[in-house]
């Protein structure tokens, strides 16, 4: 999800039903190449709570929670933790002290925080924060990074869509993105991209995989690092996932695609462990499954971290050892207690009954 806005719930996302093609169906039936479990194949999993997560909350959630929430998932061995975006407050108000939060954040070393920009105005206040940085010159005390060295920016794979969240076309978005990348290129910050509904659209229904392919590229060629590919409305399932990815592997090498899905018909990890087997390497994934889309009624958001990281225990896939699952899941925990309502991941849901139970015992020894 990355934007404020609440298009209405297009009927034929009801009755969606993967694609079926003769390509497709070659496609499922060849032989795939599996992790074993010795192969420990590292992972990168970006952390989008903080905004993603977050953007669609009803209440306002204050900076120091944000900035405590950055802090907690940085200390729990998270690398690249999305923390926040500089879009108008007036349709995301959520986002609004994107600024205080990157500059009160512990900000430790070897760990990215990228925040996103939709437009050259984003961009632009992002520029006049990070010339405040003046980092000492001694080397007696050393100083924490800048408040962060990578930006995203985002389109759709459905002019219906980009006309909904940025009102304009595709290939509006992305005349307008083409410079934002190019001055923050300049700059020295690194450059993601997202793309929206890869899957079905709200508006229009199923998606041309075709068009996720040619968006794509057009975002690598801007100087994007990596492009996520996101199943914004969570109908996606991993027969749906393999055909998009085989198109859009056709003339992207698959080292530069990440993977974003959201867990609205419970297939959020079925859907990630499908797009490695691909051979995606970097996973979007929001802690405590916050999140959530409001074009599908019941959507429960992004992809828990936890429920990722514990799929990954024994598949032969690491997404590195710093990362404490127990703090994922205390973290879950915690944010989502200051939201109001108990954690969505099922694994944090298991796991905690778990450490609370040996918690109890140990009390009792």
């Amino acid at each position: 999800m990355l934007s404020g806005r609440v298009p209405r719930l297009a009927s034929s996302i009801l009755r969606y039903s993967p694609r079926t093609s003769a390509r497709c169906d070659t496609t499922l039936l060849q032989p795939r190449t599996f992790a074993t479990a010795s192969s420990n194949i590292p992972i990168n999993i970006v952390e989008v709570g903080p905004r993603d997560g977050l953007q669609n909350e009803k209440g306002i959630v204050p900076v120091e929670v944000k900035v405590e929430l950055v802090n907690r998932l940085a200390r729990a061995g998270m690398k690249f933790i999305e923390a926040g975006s500089f879009v108008s407050p007036k349709w995301v108000p959520q986002m609004a002290g994107t600024a205080e939060v990157i500059s009160q954040m512990e900000r430790l070393r070897g760990v990215h925080y990228p925040v996103l920009v939709p437009n050259q105005k984003g961009l632009d206040n992002l520029l006049n924060l990070l010339s405040t940085y003046r980092p000492a010159l001694s080397n007696s005390q050393p100083q924490p990074p800048q408040p962060t060295d990578e930006i995203a920016i985002f389109t759709a794979a459905t002019d219906a869509f980009t006309q909904a969240n940025t009102n304009t076309t595709i290939a509006g978005s992305l005349e307008r993105l083409a410079p934002v990348a190019r001055a923050a290129l300049d700059k020295g910050l690194r450059v993601r991209g997202y793309v929206s509904v890869v899957i079905t659209c709200p508006y229009s229904g199923q998606v041309d995989y075709k068009k996720v392919r040619e968006v794509t590229e057009a975002l690598l060629g801007m100087g994007c690092y990596e492009v996520s590919l996101g199943d914004t409305v969570g109908t996606g399932t991993p027969a749906a996932v393999s055909e998009m990815l085989e198109e859009v592997k056709k003339t992207v090498p698959v080292e530069k695609l990440a993977g974003h899905f959201h867990d609205t018909y419970g297939t959020g990890v079925a859907n990630v462990l499908r797009s490695l087997e691909h051979g995606i390497r970097t996973i979007d994934a929001s802690v405590g499954g916050l999140g959530g889309c409001p074009y599908s009624p019941g959507a429960t958001g992004n992809v828990a971290t936890e429920d990722v990281l514990y799929a990954l225990q024994g598949s032969g896939y690491t997404a590195g050892e710093d990362i404490d699952l127990e703090k994922i899941v205390e973290t879950g925990w915690w944010i989502s207690e200051k939201l109001g309502r108990e954690s969505v991941s099922r694994a944090g849901r298991a796991l905690r009954s778990k450490m609370t139970r040996e918690k109890e015992q140990r009390a009792k020894l």
